[in-house]
């Protein structure tokens, strides 16, 4: 990992600043609170955002509503660009937009999944996806106060920490987790135990249950024997009752004739009383009749009278629309000449000539008109005298003509009522013959029904017997059913034993299983407890060992390069540092401020060795960042710092101080000065 630039807006005291990284060694200078450190807390904040505790008014400058950070790095020959920004809420100050772009494809999504993408890209290991940013801490930048209080930390503290940074906190969750794992089995193992106590007692059951089971077979087997005997004695009253049956249905078929003769029987009767009473109304009727006289000439002529009436009717019609028409012309005609002869007497001049008209010319022209108007009306009121007396006769035509049609109509009523009469006279005589043949019909269904209740009679004993046997079939029938019931009742109370035999069976087979089992789980937990948790925490101790022992070697080498040789300096079981000069051991908080600040520097430059060696695929070795390294420093330890900026070999050192003697020591050099509150790098 490579950075290339950070461009920073509203971060700390800077307004909006780019800063370009080189390769190589690279000194941040500036003033103390210039602004330097700012500068690797924004890298750290683009990398992977917020840090629990870490508040964003740590990162907003005062009285902005939102910061803003970019940071472009290389990784494998790829170019990646990360974008985060802070913004300021009504309550708080929170994380805002945030995207990372690689080789120009850029994705938007929420923090946790571009700190996640960060961690792949890095190579970090999955577990620090939901942990601090110790790892980037010790590899990477750690200030260097924060790396003397670690060192002063308690044992416990800074074994945990450790533990965490090398990624072997892991033997001690399988610490745990095999406690917790153990516990269970301990916890099951006793359930087991209690469960393996009940065997004796299910045995007892079953063989119980096995004991009542034969008793409700006995039971079957006598219950299946008396519905044997008494099917067969139903059997017997069946085939009694079928003959029985067979002789009952004769009966029924002699009533159902004799019901069906003795309808038709009284069906015949009403009809001699409908006929009775229909000759005797048609005898009536046609005596009613008798005084009609009548001819059907008379008919004839008074046709032939209504005839010449409608043809009189239509002459005298034509007439008098004739006469209309006439009438209506003439008066049109008059309308005419009297408007002629009124214009031309108003008239003085010619319409189309315009020469005025002589008295003489519209004198005769008027007389004329006068002329043509008396002809017409004398005409036309002769007519209308015409049309008045066509008029009369065309009333006393249409009022013969009604009395004509009125006496026709009585005529063929009277031509009607004589022809029913005949009819009535015929209908008389058939209903007589009718009457004769419904009554021989009477005589031979009396004689039939008298026939049907004799054979009756001989069906009359079969009543009782049949009668008794049905009660008898049906007592047979219930006791049967009853039986069937308790065999039905016996069966399902074996089928039941014999599910709770079974049952018992599987659970004496489960616990003798069982037995299996907890024996496999004593054996378990004692390995568990005993064999893997002695061979996890002798693991764990090798390699705290092998760890401490490689991280003590580096740290003792760093330290001699800081420090003259009447010192020295090593780790003990917990990885704090043992100073030692002229074989005594010296406690650290007794040191000097450049010797404890060489203490610090050492065991940094050996923590990241340590950690780099041993995750040797992270992404993130090509880079080291010291902050203010130097604190405290003689001349002749500032000296000291080419040889160890020279043996670090790393493609990326970004170091921040404020010792002008460092200028001379790295490859490039930022300048950082601040002016009104605001910081800006110097060209």
């Amino acid at each position: 990992m490579l950075l290339k630039k950070l461009r920073i807006k509203n971060i700390r005291s800077y307004k909006e600043q780019e800063i370009n990284f080189p390769e190589g060694s690279v000194l941040l200078m500036g003033d103390i609170g210039s602004g330097k450190t700012s500068v690797l807390l924004a890298i750290e904040f683009a990398l992977f955002g917020l840090q629990p505790g870490q508040k964003g008014n740590s990162l907003l400058r005062n009285s902005e509503e939102e910061a803003r950070v970019e940071l472009e790095f290389e990784i494998d020959e790829k170019t990646i660009k990360i974008e985060r920004k802070i913004q300021k809420g009504s309550k708080s100050i929170s994380q805002a937009d945030c995207s990372i772009t690689i080789n120009n494809e850029r994705f938007e999504g929420s923090v946790t999944e571009i700190k996640n993408k960060i961690l792949t890209i890095l190579n970090y290991p999955p577990e620090f996806a939901k942990k601090t940013n110790d790892l980037y801490k010790f590899t990477v930048y750690t200030p260097q106060e924060e790396m003397k209080q670690i060192i002063s930390e308690s044992n416990d503290t800074k074994l945990n920490t450790l533990r965490h940074v090398f990624g072997i906190d892991k033997y001690k969750r399988i610490e745990e987790n095999t406690e917790i794992i153990t516990a269970k089995l301990r916890q099951e193992i006793r359930i087991k135990e209690a469960e393996m106590g009940s065997i004796e007692s299910r045995k007892q059951a079953k063989s119980e249950k096995e004991s009542q089971k034969e008793n409700r077979k006995i039971e079957l087997s006598k219950a299946e024997s008396e519905i044997s005997e008494i099917q067969k004695i139903k059997e017997s009253k069946q085939q009694e009752i079928e003959l029985l049956a067979k002789k009952m249905q004769e009966k029924n078929k002699l009533e159902n004739e004799k019901d069906k003769s003795e309808l038709t029987l009284n069906n015949k009767k009403d009809m001699l009383i409908t006929y009775d009473k229909e000759i005797k109304n048609l005898n009536e009727q046609i005596k009613s009749a008798g005084n009609i006289s009548f001819k059907e000439s008379e008919i004839e002529a008074m046709k032939n009278h209504i005839k010449v009436q409608d043809q009189i009717i239509k002459e005298l019609n034509d007439s008098f629309i004739r006469l209309t028409t006439q009438i209506q012309s003439n008066e049109m005609q008059i309308k005419e000449l009297v408007k002629l002869r009124d214009k031309i007497s108003a008239l003085d001049k010619c319409p189309t000539c315009l020469q005025i008209v002589g008295g003489d010319y519209k004198n005769n022209i008027v007389q004329k008109a006068v002329s043509e108007l008396r002809v017409l009306e004398s005409e036309t009121n002769t007519k209308r005298k015409e049309k008045i007396e066509i008029e009369k006769k065309l009333d006393s035509s249409r009022k013969l003509l009604e009395e004509h049609r009125l006496s026709l109509s009585r005529l063929e009523v009277l031509k009607v009522r004589i022809e029913g009469v005949k009819e009535k006279e015929a209908r008389a005589k058939n209903i007589e013959k009718q009457k004769i043949s419904v009554l021989a019909d009477i005589d031979l269904i009396r004689k039939h029904i008298e026939g049907l209740e004799s054979l009756l009679k001989e069906f009359e004993a079969y009543d009782l017997v049949y009668e008794k046997k049905n009660r008898e079939f049906k007592d047979i029938a219930q006791k049967e059913n009853q039986l069937v019931g308790k065999k039905a009742g016996i069966n399902a109370e074996i089928k039941f034993l014999e599910k709770q035999i079974l049952d018992l069976e599987n659970e004496i087979k489960k616990i003798e299983e069982l037995g299996l089992k907890l024996n496999r789980m004593r054996e378990l937990e004692f390995w568990l407890n005993n064999k893997f948790l002695e061979f996890v925490l002798h693991t764990e101790k090798n390699v705290m060992l092998k760890l401490r022992e490689d991280f003590s070697n580096l740290f003792s080498n760093w330290f001699s390069v800081l420090v003259s040789d009447t010192m020295s300096v090593r780790l003990d079981e917990s990885f704090s540092p043992i100073i030692q000069q002229n074989d005594y051991e010296i406690n650290y908080s007794y040191l000097s401020g450049g010797e404890r600040t060489a203490v610090a520097l050492a065991y940094r430059l050996a923590l990241n060795q340590t950690i780099n060696s041993l995750l040797s695929k992270i992404k993130t070795r090509d880079i080291v960042i010291l902050d203010e390294p130097t604190d405290g420093f003689s001349d002749s330890q500032l000296d000291k710092m080419r040889d160890v900026l020279q043996q670090l070999k790393v493609r990326q050192l970004i170091l921040v101080s404020h010792e002008q003697k460092i200028e001379g020591f790295v490859n490039s050099i930022i300048k950082f000065k601040k002016i009104d509150g605001v910081t800006v790098v110097e060209s």
